[in-house]
């Protein structure tokens, strides 16, 4: 059973990979942690070395084999609770950057331990568990679809 004190653990970063389709509908790739059912966004430990938005980018391609255009500025931020291996209740910070996604890979590094899918925007709001998430996702459903890619990038979340 988790203590119910809560520690600061430390911060994450997350890829928002995301399409439209010709509707121009958004939609957003989540992946599935090792072993469970529900659905998250690609992301891993901030790291000295790396830019923030550089992390986003290898999290998106070696956990759901991503690979597309980032932005070097963040969308949101959203926390959740991490129970760790002691029992503890530690509160995690992840930082998301848009990853507008050109292609996947069929051979990413976690294709035997991961699954993808695409979700509309408001349906991945629905099937993620972090209530913070869900609540980023849903703010993000009425932008429209820029015209270009880059377009998408840089005008999308002004």
């Amino acid at each position: 059973m988790a203590h119910r004190n809560r520690s600061r653990s430390g911060t994450k970063m997350a890829a928002f990979p995301l399409r439209w389709s010709a509707d121009g509908a958004l939609h957003v790739l989540l992946v599935s942690p090792r072993g469970s059912r529900r659905w998250l966004m690609p992301r891993g430990w901030w790291m000295d070395e790396q830019k923030s938005w550089k992390l986003a980018e290898i999290e998106a391609l070696e956990r759901a084999g991503a690979i597309g255009h980032v932005g070097t500025n963040p969308i949101g931020r959203y926390c959740y609770d991490k129970v760790t291996a002691q029992g503890a209740i530690v509160v995690v910070e992840v930082e998301v950057f848009p990853m507008v996604v050109e292609r996947l890979r069929r051979d990413w590094k976690n294709r035997r331990t991961r699954k993808r899918r695409w979700f509309h925007v408001l349906d991945a709001a629905e099937h993620v568990r972090e209530g913070d998430l869900a609540e980023l996702l849903r703010s993000l459903a009425p932008k429209p679809a820029p015209r270009t890619a880059l377009g998408r990038l840089f005008s999308w979340f002004d």
